[in-house]
């Protein structure tokens, strides 16, 4: 379990007024990986990820967000070694043909877009569709994960499971142990849902140790780390909710290690949103995370359904939208995207050539010793010395 120090330390304070207190937390933009004294041919590392009876090529799982993953991007990720998740209650189990209101989204002015979403999202979710998505997969021979808020969790669950998913992803902008609502039906209890399910169930998002470890204990055989970094989410504004990446993984991570020490059983944690390049994965591993979702990095690929747009899972809620649709271009297929060839120098293509090239700088021969590497505290490390990059918008500076 966390020695003294250790707790010591996660506690540590500062004042930031009167009585109240806060501590302090770190991004990605502000740590850096310090390499060691080994160093490794790049054939020697492995980026291998196994979830349940499941191996993945890489440790990359693309965000179930409608502008990333419909069925034919997932069963194309899936031929490539990694894993999609297709949003149960999105366009694609909405509309029969579903084209038609992909292009109404991407080809919607601003000013016009949160009304259209809000319109094009209240077509009411088909569990035949659900059915008839998943199938479209799994007849493809692909790896089929799938996702739902906690609300209709006990709904399409086991909707889901008979029509042959793999993985199921309970997800929200925050999940708890339990959902309580005036509506019976509504109500969602993790633990007693988790065991009824015969297939792995991935849960999120949260930011904290308490919370990670709980839903570990509900029997989560993934924990989905992060609330509101992604680039479409707009959560941190709207809501004012959120904790740095870099630190929400640690603490995540810390939960998952003393989890294992108590009971045998090893807990995935995933780092959810806030990465856009190679290095910030590198990063996340380097922090705790066995695997990481994204989200932006994939709607960039000429495979993505937004065509060159991504917009969040939260955008379309009738009440409080709190997502956006932002433009990321088409930049180059799944496959470059993911495993080169690149032709920008930003990292944003090659995000897996760019993990076993950290790893094997560092001297990390797997995910494991990936994340037991140095961490430094670096706030001028994405500055310094790069003012030309900066000046002129290319590389780093872009």
């Amino acid at each position: 379990m966390v020695n003294v120090d250790e707790k010591r330390l996660s506690e540590a304070k500062t004042v930031i007024g009167g009585r109240r207190q806060a501590r302090q937390t770190f991004g990605f933009d502000e740590i850096s990986l310090a390499p060691g004294k080994i160093t490794l041919d790049i054939e020697l590392c492995d980026t291998s990820f196994i979830l349940g009876k499941h191996k993945f090529e890489f440790p990359v799982i693309a965000s179930a967000m409608d502008s990333v993953m419909s069925p034919a991007s997932a069963i194309a990720l899936s031929k490539l070694g990694g894993l999609g998740v297709l949003n149960m209650q999105g366009i694609y189990t909405r509309y029969e043909n579903y084209e038609n209101p992909l292009k109404e989204i991407t080809e919607a002015d601003n000013q016009a877009l949160v009304p259209l979403m809000q319109k094009l999202y209240s077509e009411p979710v088909k569990e035949e569709l659900i059915q008839k998505r998943i199938k479209e997969i799994k007849s493809a021979g692909a790896i089929c994960a799938v996702s739902c808020t906690p609300n209709v969790a006990n709904i399409y669950g086991p909707v889901a499971e008979k029509a042959g998913a793999d993985i199921f992803v309970v997800q929200s902008t925050v999940v708890s142990v339990e959902h309580k609502s005036n509506d019976k039906s509504a109500c969602f209890n993790l633990r007693d849902f988790i065991q009824k399910m015969s297939i792995p169930v991935i849960v999120g998002n949260c930011v904290t140790y308490e919370v990670a470890l709980e839903h570990m204990k509900a029997g989560a055989s993934a924990v989905l780390i992060g609330i509101g970094p992604g680039a479409a989410c707009t959560s941190r504004g709207v809501l004012g909710i959120g904790v740095p990446m870099a630190t929400s993984i640690a603490d995540c991570a810390a939960a998952r290690d003393d989890y294992f020490v108590k009971t045998g059983r090893y807990v995935h944690v995933i780092g959810d949103g806030g990465m856009s390049t190679g290095g910030d994965i590198c990063k996340a591993i380097a922090c705790g995370a066995d695997a990481v979702m994204i989200g932006s990095p994939l709607a960039k690929a000429k495979e993505a359904p937004g065509n060159g747009f991504h917009w969040g899972m939260a955008t379309p809620s009738p009440v409080l939208p709190r997502g956006t649709r932002i433009k990321v271009s088409s930049i180059g297929t799944l496959r470059e995207i993911l495993l080169g060839p690149a032709t920008f120098d930003d990292g944003s293509q090659n995000l897996i050539g760019a993990l076993k090239t950290s790893m094997s700088t560092l001297g990390a021969q797997n995910i494991k010793e990936m994340q037991q590497v140095e961490i430094v505290i670096a706030p001028s490390i994405l500055t310094e010395g790069k003012m030309f990059q900066k000046a002129q918008k290319l590389g780093m500076g872009k």
